[in-house]
C-alpha cells in the first residue's frame, strides 16, 4: 500500500475519507426514512455478529463515484443502554462489537419538532469524539407549524456541522455529500459533567436551543383533534376494530382477484412447459415438482404484500403508536404492558423479527412471556393456508354490504382466535412461572404524518424479495424432495402410483394419529413438511395432488373440496391457528432465551393446544355441518 505521504493531495483526501458511517437517532426521528433515501435499493438486512439484533447496511454513492457504507443502528434515546437494542448501538459506536469496526463518522438524526428532548442524545454522541454530522430532520413540518431554528448558531455551540433537512422531500440532503467529501475534524469534547449528569444535560439542551433561537412548534391542531377521537376511551377501541376489519376485507376483496390472475398465469405457464419439454422424468420434475410446488405458494404473494402495505401505512402515519396506548389496558390485565404490543403486532407479519423486537422490554420475565406468546399471532406465513381453505369451503356472502363479507369474517375469526389464546397463555405465564411486578408504560407518540410512497415501496420490495427467496430455497428444496419421494420406488423405469410411493408410506405411518382430526395421509405429510415453514404445506399439497393421476391440477381449492370434508377443513384451520409450525421461530427463541428449555416447552404446548382444539372443532362441525 502506498504511504499517504507519497499521494497527491486529492488521493490523500480520498484515502482518508470515511468508509463506514453509522446512522444514529432516537425512535420516530425519521432515521430509517433518511437511510432509505440515501441508499435507495443498495441495502441489505443482516444480524450483528453474536446477537440476533437486525440491522440494515447500505451504500451511499458519492458524486465522484466513491461508495460509503452506511449502517442504520437501532433507535436510542440515550447511550446508557437498558435493552439489547440500545446495547448494540452503544457497542458499535464504541468499537466494542465483534466483527464490526468502529465507524469513521456518525450521522446523527434528530427530530427538529422535538429538539429539546433529542438534544440530550446529541450531547452524548458528540462526546464520543467521532466526526459527526447533525441532521435536524422534518424541516418541512417545523416550518409549516411555525417553528424556527438558527442552524449556524447551533453548529457553533455543538462544535460540529448541523443541517436542517427533510428526509421525505430530500430538502437539504446535499449536506451529507458535503460532509462525506470534506475532511471534517472530530468535535471538541463537551464538559464531562454535562455528559454524565442527566439534570445538567437537560439544562444544556435548553441552553443550546435558546441560543439557537429554537422555537418548538405547538402540537398541530389536527393531531390534537385526531387524538381526541383515536385515543378516546370508547371510540378509540371501536375505531381500532374497524381498522382491523378493513384490513381483512381488503385482503379478500382486492387480494383475491389479484391472486386469481396470478394463478391463471401460473396455470398457463405450466401447460406451456408440459408441451415444450419432452415427456419423461425431467418434465415431471420441473412441472409437477418445481413449478407446481413453488407456484402453489407464490400465488398468495398479492395478499401478503397487501397485508404489509396496510401495516406500513398504519405505522408511518403514526397510528400504531396510538394503538399501543389503546392496547396497554388489555396488556395490563394479563400482566404485560404496552411495550409488548409492538412486538406482538409485528408478529402478524412474522414471528422472527417480532421475537427480536422484544429486546426493547427491560423486564426479563415480561420479555420471556412476550416471546412465548408471539407465535400465536397469525403471521403472514399462515395467510396462504387460511386464504386457500377459506376460499375453498366458505362462500363469499355479504354481512355488511360490500364492506364486510363471510370470508373476511372467517379470516378475522382466526386472527381473534390466535390472539385470545395468546392472552390466555400470557395470563397463565404471568400468574405462575413468570410472575413479576407491573412495569410502567411510557411511549413517545409521533405526530400524524402522510406515509411516503418511496418508503412503502421499499418495504414491499424487501418483503417481496424475502418471500420469493423463501420460495426459491426452502419451498423449492422441499418440493424437489417431495417429488423424489412420490416417484420412488420406480418399477421398470416408471414411477409408482402415489399410494405406493415412499411419501405415502411416511404419511400412512402417521395417519392413525391424525385421523381423529379428519386428516388423511396427504395432510399428514403437509403437516410434517410445514415444520420447516408454515406455508410449505401449500407446496406439499400442490406437489402431492399435482402428481395424482386423478387430480392433475394446480387449483388446490377445487381439489381440496373433493379430498377434505368441511369438518376436516375447519380442524386444519384451527390446527394452524395454534401450532408452532416454523423452524426459524424455534431457532430464534432458542437464541433469545439462551437455551432449549423454553423453545421445547413452547413447541410442545402449542402442538398440544393445536391438536386438542382441532379435535374439538372437528367433532363440533361434524355435528352441525352435514
Amino acid at each position: 500500500m502506498t504511504p499517504i505521504s507519497e499521494l497527491t493531495p486529492q488521493e490523500a483526501a480520498t484515502a482518508q475519507a470515511y468508509r463506514t458511517v453509522a446512522v444514529v437517532g432516537p425512535p420516530n426521528s425519521g432515521k430509517t426514512t433518511l437511510f432509505n433515501r440515501l441508499t435507495g435499493l443498495r441495502q441489505k438486512v443482516g444480524n450483528f455478529p453474536g446477537v440476533t439484533v437486525e440491522h440494515h447496511t447500505g451504500v451511499l454513492k458519492m458524486n465522484g463515484g466513491r461508495e460509503v457504507a452506511l449502517i442504520d443502528l437501532p433507535g436510542v434515546y440515550s447511550l446508557t443502554p437498558k435493552s439489547e437494542d440500545e446495547k448494540v448501538t452503544v457497542d458499535v459506536l464504541n468499537g466494542d462489537m465483534d466483527g464490526i469496526p468502529r465507524p469513521d463518522a456518525i450521522i446523527l438524526v434528530l427530530d427538529s419538532t422535538n429538539l429539546n428532548r433529542h438534544l440530550m442524545l446529541a450531547a452524548r454522541v458528540i462526546a464520543l469524539g467521532l466526526p459527526t454530522l447533525v441532521l435536524l430532520n422534518m424541516a418541512d413540518e417545523l416550518h409549516n407549524q411555525g417553528g424556527h431554528i438558527d442552524v449556524l448558531s447551533m453548529a457553533r455551540q455543538l462544535g460540529t456541522p448541523v443541517a436542517l433537512v427533510s428526509a421525505v422531500s430530500g430538502q437539504g440532503l446535499g449536506a451529507v455529500q458535503n460532509f462525506m467529501s470534506s475532511a471534517a475534524r472530530a468535535p471538541e469534547p463537551l464538559e464531562l459533567p454535562v455528559v454524565q449528569d442527566a439534570r445538567l444535560c437537560r439544562e444544556w439542551a435548553v441552553r443550546v436551543g435558546a441560543k439557537a433561537h429554537y422555537h418548538r412548534p405547538a402540537t398541530p391542531l389536527w393531531t390534537r383533534r385526531l387524538d381526541s377521537v383515536f385515543l378516546h376511551r370508547i371510540w378509540g377501541p371501536v375505531i381500532f376494530g374497524v381498522v382491523v376489519i378493513g384490513v381483512f376485507q381488503t385482503i379478500f376483496s382486492v387480494g383475491q382477484p389479484l391472486s386469481n390472475g396470478l394463478q391463471f398465469l401460473l396455470d398457463r405457464s405450466a401447460v406451456w412447459m408440459s408441451v415444450v419439454l419432452p415427456h419423461g422424468v425431467v418434465q415431471s420434475l420441473l412441472v409437477n415438482g418445481v413449478w407446481k410446488g413453488t407456484g402453489a405458494v407464490l400465488v398468495f404473494l398479492p395478499q401478503i404484500l397487501l397485508l404489509f402495505l396496510v401495516i406500513g401505512i398504519l405505522e408511518d402515519s403514526g397510528y400504531l403508536s396510538r394503538a399501543a396506548v389503546i392496547a396497554d389496558k388489555t396488556m395490563a390485565r394479563v400482566g404485560l404492558n404496552g411495550k409488548s404490543f409492538i412486538p406482538l403486532l409485528s408478529a402478524y407479519a412474522c414471528a422472527v423479527p417480532a421475537i427480536m423486537a422484544t429486546r426493547t422490554i427491560e423486564n426479563k420475565r415480561d420479555r420471556t412471556a412476550t416471546i412465548l406468546i408471539a407465535p400465536f399471532m397469525t403471521c403472514s406465513a399462515r395467510l396462504p393456508v387460511y386464504t386457500m381453505i377459506i376460499a375453498a369451503f366458505i362462500p363469499n356472502h355479504p354481512l355488511l354490504g360490500v364492506f364486510f363479507g363471510t370470508r373476511a369474517a372467517a379470516m378475522l375469526g382466526l386472527y381473534v382466535l390466535g390472539f385470545l389464546m395468546a392472552v390466555f397463555t400470557a395470563k397463565l405465564l404471568k400468574s405462575s412461572v413468570l410472575k413479576s411486578k407491573d412495569a410502567q408504560f411510557v411511549m413517545e407518540m409521533p405526530p400524524y404524518r402522510w406515509p411516503t410512497m418511496s418508503s412503502l415501496l421499499l418495504r414491499l420490495l424487501d418483503r417481496c424479495k424475502a418471500f420469493v427467496y423463501r420460495a426459491g430455497t426452502v419451498i423449492l428444496g422441499i418440493s424437489i424432495l417431495l417429488w423424489v419421494l412420490t416417484n420412488f420406488p420406480m418399477h421398470n423405469g416408471q414411477p409408482p402410483a402415489i399410494q405406493d410411493s415412499v411419501v405415502a408410506m411416511v404419511g400412512k405411518t402417521i395417519e392413525p394419529a391424525i385421523r381423529p382430526l379428519g386428516f388423511d395421509w396427504k395432510i399428514g405429510v403437509g403437516l410434517l413438511t410445514s415444520i420447516a415453514a408454515r406455508e410449505v404445506i401449500i407446496s406439499t399439497l400442490g406437489t402431492l395432488y399435482g402428481v395424482d393421476p386423478q387430480s392433475h391440477s394446480m387449483d388446490l381449492q377445487t381439489v381440496l373440496r373433493h379430498e377434505l370434508s368441511p369438518a376436516g377443513a375447519i380442524a386444519l384451520l384451527v390446527f394452524f391457528a395454534f401450532a408452532m409450525q416454523c423452524m426459524s421461530t424455534i431457532a430464534v427463541v432458542r437464541r433469545e432465551t439462551n437455551g432449549w428449555k423454553w423453545p421445547i416447552l413452547q413447541f410442545a404446548y402449542m402442538t398440544a393446544v393445536a391438536y386438542v382444539s382441532a379435535f374439538i372443532a372437528f367433532r363440533i362441525v361434524n355435528l352441525f355441518w352435514t
